[in-house]
C-alpha cells in the first residue's frame, strides 16, 4: 500500500493541484499488479459497481454528511469512521454476460443476507407476482466482511454458493492476488 500511495495516490492528488483542479467527489484507482509494481488500468471519478459494493459496507459514519462536508470543501474536517475488517465481493452474472444473456430467470436465496454480509441487487427484477427474477448481465453482488481478506472471501463464496438461477456464473479468481501478497 505505501508503493501504490507513493506512485499513484499521491501524483495523482499533486498532479490536480499542480493543474489548479479542485476535485470534489470520489476518484477511482483501478490498478493491476505487475510484477509486485501497482499500475493503473483505469481512473474513474465514480464508485462502480462492484468497488461500491465493497466500499460502503466499510463505511460505519453516516455517508451524507460527508457526502455535504465534500461538496462544501471541508471534507478533511469531517471524522469518518470505518469498519475495521477487511470487506471482499463477488459477483453473480447471467451466462453469457458480457454478451448475449437470457433474462427473467428464477432466482432463489437472495431473500436472506448472508452473515455479516449483504446482497447487492444489479440486474434484478419483481415480478408481478413477488419473484425475483434475472434482468441484467451483473444479476447481484455478494459482499462480505470479516477480520481477514481470506476469510471475508471464504464469507462472500459462501454466499454466493446460497444463491441460484439458471446460468449463474461467478469468478473463482477474486482476490485470490491479495492473498498471495499477504
Amino acid at each position: 500500500m505505501d508503493n501504490v500511495e507513493d506512485r499513484i495516490i499521491k501524483p495523482t492528488v499533486n498532479g490536480l493541484a499542480a493543474e489548479g483542479i479542485t476535485y470534489r467527489g470520489f476518484i477511482f484507482l483501478g490498478l493491476i499488479n505487475v510484477g509486485g509494481e501497482p499500475m493503473v488500468i483505469e481512473y474513474n471519478v465514480r464508485m462502480g459497481d462492484p468497488e461500491t459494493e465493497v466500499v460502503m459496507p466499510r463505511i460505519a459514519s453516516d455517508l451524507v454528511p460527508a457526502a455535504l462536508a465534500a461538496a462544501k470543501g471541508c471534507l478533511g474536517d469531517t471524522p469518518l469512521e470505518t469498519d475495521s475488517r477487511a470487506a471482499t465481493t463477488v459477483m453473480m452474472v447471467s451466462g453469457g454476460y458480457p454478451g448475449d444473456y437470457a433474462k427473467g430467470m428464477a432466482i432463489t436465496g437472495l431473500d436472506k443476507n448472508p452473515a455479516d454480509g449483504v446482497y447487492f441487487h444489479a440486474g434484478t427484477k419483481l415480478t408481478d407476482d413477488g419473484k425475483t427474477v434475472t434482468d441484467g448481465g451483473r444479476v447481484a453482488a455478494a459482499t462480505c466482511l470479516a477480520p481477514t481478506v481470506e476469510e471475508a472471501l471464504a464469507k462472500s463464496y459462501a454466499a454466493v454458493e446460497a444463491v441460484d438461477f439458471d446460468g449463474k456464473y461467478f469468478r473463482r479468481d477474486i482476490g485470490r492476488d491479495l492473498m498471495a501478497m499477504a
